[in-house]
């Protein structure tokens, strides 16, 4: 028995050129140019999440980092101070910490 698709392969097509626009030259017109285009976006847009990540913490150390130049620790002393002192905030709350209440840092900085 013959299988008739139209409406389902239309409504297919349709949401890949639609997650295609704005792309360049024919990967936003031609179905098959935009289905490949999409698929890799996919891959790269996964790939990307996970870097971001590390990005972000890479920030983070940089802003520790920055604010302890004042201080006599270094990042990795004042970061060793903390686990031997056993307190426990991960490196995204001392960054905000600085940015928002540099008061409250200081006075984690005097604890450690």
């Amino acid at each position: 028995m013959r299988i008739k698709r139209g409406v389902a392969k239309r409504q297919s097509k349709k949401k890949t050129l639609s997650l295609a626009s704005g792309y360049r030259m024919s990967y936003h017109r031609l179905y098959r140019r935009a289905k490949e285009a999409v698929l890799h976006a996919g891959q790269y847009s996964y790939a990307h999440r996970r870097r971001r990540l590390s990005q972000l913490r890479k920030e983070w150390i940089k802003t520790i980092a920055a604010a302890l130049s004042t201080t006599q620790y270094s990042y990795s002393q004042f970061i060793d101070k903390m686990k031997k002192s056993n307190i426990e905030i991960d490196r995204k709350n001392m960054a905000e910490l600085i940015v928002y209440s540099p008061e409250h840092f200081k006075q984690l900085i005097e604890q450690a």
